[in-house]
C-alpha cells in the first residue's frame, strides 16, 4: 500500500496509536460499540451531507478502500477508528451518522458524528461551514433516542456505557482559525487560547459523563508544522516543518495530559486516556523506515 501527503496527514499514526494505545490501556472486557467524535482524521462521511467545499468524496481518496472507492474518510483507506471497530470483533468500517444509505440497526455497533475542518472553537466550524462540536452532541442524544427505541432502555443503556468513545480534534482551530483569522488573535494569545480550547474540551467531557460515556480516548495535536500545507508555505524555511507551529502542539499535548488526569479523578467511573499523536507522527515523518516499507511521496 502506498501512503501520499495528499491522503490525510493523520491516517498513520492514528492507525498506530489504535493499536499500540487503545487496546492495551483501555479496559479489555468486550466493547459493545465504538463511537466517534472530532475532525476529518475520524470523519467517515459527514461531510458527504452537509453544504460545504470541505469533502473527500473523489479519487484519489478512497482507493484503497473496499471497492477502491472515495467515501468521504480523509484516507486512501479506512482511518483509525475502522481499524479499533475491527480489532474489537466489530464492523471493519464504522458509518457516517447523517450517510442517508445507514439507519439505527448499523449503528447499533458503532458510529461517527465527526466532521472534517471542525474544532473545539465553534468559530472554527463556521470557516468552511462544517459540523460544529455541539451539533456533534446534539447528533449524539438523538443517537441514544434511536438506540433505546430500537433495542429497548436496559440494552442501550449497556451499549452506551460500555462502548469505547474515540475524539480526535484541535488542529484545525489553529491552523485554520486562529493563525488565518484576525478574530480570536486580538482576543487571546496563543496560550490563552490554547486554555481557552481546553476549557471547551472539559465542558464537552463533562457532557459525555452526564451522558453515560465511561470509556474515552481523545488524542492530543499532531506536529502541526510538519503537515503538508505549512512546509509548502514554509518557502524561507526551505518546506522544512514550522516549530512555531509544532511547539503550540507539544504544549497544547501536556496541558491535554493534566486536563485528562484531573477529569479521571473528578468524573466517577471515567476511564480516559490521552493519545500522544505527535512523537508518533513526528517519527514517520522523520523517519519512515523505521514502520515498514512503505512509498512515500511528498507533493508540494
Amino acid at each position: 500500500m502506498k501512503y501520499a501527503s495528499e491522503m490525510h496527514n493523520t491516517c498513520l499514526p492514528w492507525l498506530f496509536l489504535s493499536l499500540s494505545l487503545i487496546l492495551f490501556t483501555t479496559t479489555r472486557a468486550k466493547v459493545p460499540a465504538v463511537i466517534v467524535f472530532g475532525d476529518s482524521s475520524v470523519d467517515s462521511g459527514n461531510n458527504n451531507v452537509i453544504s460545504t467545499l470541505l469533502k473527500s468524496n473523489f479519487r484519489p481518496y478512497g482507493r484503497d478502500f473496499y471497492g477502491g472507492h472515495p467515501t468521504g474518510r480523509f484516507c486512501n483507506g479506512r482511518i483509525p477508528p475502522d481499524f479499533i471497530s475491527e480489532a474489537f470483533g466489530l464492523k471493519p468500517a464504522i458509518p457516517a451518522y447523517l450517510d442517508p444509505a445507514y439507519n439505527i440497526s448499523d449503528f447499533a455497533t458503532g458510529v461517527c458524528f465527526a466532521s472534517a475542518g471542525t474544532g473545539y472553537d465553534s468559530a472554527t466550524s463556521k470557516v468552511l461551514n462544517v459540523i460544529p462540536l455541539w451539533k456533534e452532541l446534539e447528533y449524539y442524544k438523538e443517537y441514544q433516542q434511536k438506540l433505546r427505541a430500537y433495542v429497548g432502555e436496559k440494552a442501550a443503556n449497556q451499549i452506551l456505557g460500555k462502548a469505547l468513545y474515540l475524539m480526535s480534534i484541535g488542529t484545525n482551530d489553529f491552523l485554520e482559525n486562529y493563525y488565518i483569522f484576525p478574530t480570536r488573535q486580538s482576543q487571546f494569545s496563543v496560550r490563552q487560547y490554547q486554555d481557552f480550547l481546553l476549557g471547551l474540551c472539559e465542558n464537552f467531557i463533562r457532557e459525555l459523563h452526564g451522558l453515560g460515556v465511561r470509556k474515552l480516548s481523545i488524542t492530543g495535536l499532531p506536529p502541526m508544522g510538519c503537515l503538508p500545507l505549512e512546509r509548502a508555505t514554509n518557502i524561507l524555511g526551505q518546506n522544512e516543518c514550522q516549530d512555531e507551529y509544532n511547539n503550540v502542539a507539544l504544549e497544547f499535548n501536556w496541558k491535554l495530559e493534566g486536563l485528562v488526569i484531573k477529569l479521571n479523578k473528578e468524573l466517577l467511573g471515567m476511564r480516559m486516556v490521552s493519545a500522544p499523536a505527535y512523537d508518533i507522527f513526528y517519527q514517520i515523518i522523520r523517519r519512515p523506515s523505521l514502520f515498514g516499507k512503505y512509498s512515500f511521496t511528498i507533493t508540494f
